[in-house]
């Protein structure tokens, strides 16, 4: 198996590049743009073999410390089995722009015009409800996202409404599958709430994670 160089990576990203061009190059392998407090990336992911890349998009609140972009709301493009489907480095240029094609119309936000906080915040619930309802581990990280990237976007009865969900969602999850730092439930609700009340706090935190993820050349929708 050849091995995949630098080369071979950044022409990979470019050629991804020119297909999303609302999108900016933050990382190799790594697009990016910004609508506010969030983050919406496609992200070629690498394989474990290193040889190929499933093309994925995502999005990442910058309105928690976070040392990484996560890939929140995760989506791998998926073939027509419903298997994840990964692009082999080496035959990336026989069909990437139709891959491209088919991972925008399967990602729940758009790829084209930006989504709105709305839009974002619809997905983080259905997400976090759905998690619920299938009996998967709790959705704590969306839930919160869910209140303050519309919190810190000047949304506070979006925010709101976020905080009632949490509460409807804290009376059915399993206390065996909460966060083993938690001291309570109404703890975390109550500085959710704190927090919604102090959007200088927040906006100063989004600063900080531009800052500090090196995101001052991504742009702003």
């Amino acid at each position: 198996m050849s091995k995949v160089d630098a080369a071979t990576v950044k022409r990979v990203t470019k050629d991804w590049a020119a297909l999303y061009q609302g999108f900016d190059v933050w990382r190799p392998l790594r697009l990016l743009r910004r609508i506010g407090p969030v983050l919406q990336g496609v992200t070629l992911d690498r394989s474990a073999s290193g040889d190929a890349y499933f093309p994925t998009v995502h999005i990442h609140a910058l309105t928690r410390e976070f040392p990484v972009i996560s890939l929140t709301l995760g989506q791998r493009l998926a073939a027509s089995s419903g298997a994840q489907e990964a692009v082999k480095f080496f035959s990336h240029g026989e069909g990437y722009s139709d891959t491209a094609r088919r991972l925008a119309e399967q990602a729940r936000l758009s790829l084209d015009l930006p989504p709105t906080i709305e839009d974002v915040v619809r997905e983080l619930r259905a997400f976090a409800v759905s998690q619920q309802a299938q009996g998967g581990p709790p959705a704590v990280n969306e839930v919160e996202d869910s209140v303050l990237i519309p919190a810190a976007s000047g949304s506070v009865d979006t925010a709101m409404e976020g905080i009632q969900l949490a509460q409807e969602l804290l009376g059915k999850w399993p206390k065996s599958r909460l966060p083993i730092n938690w001291t309570s439930g109404d703890e975390w609700l109550e500085g959710l709430s704190a927090k919604v009340g102090n959007v200088d706090s927040l906006h100063a935190v989004v600063d900080g994670q531009i800052t500090f993820h090196k995101l001052e050349k991504v742009r702003q929708e």
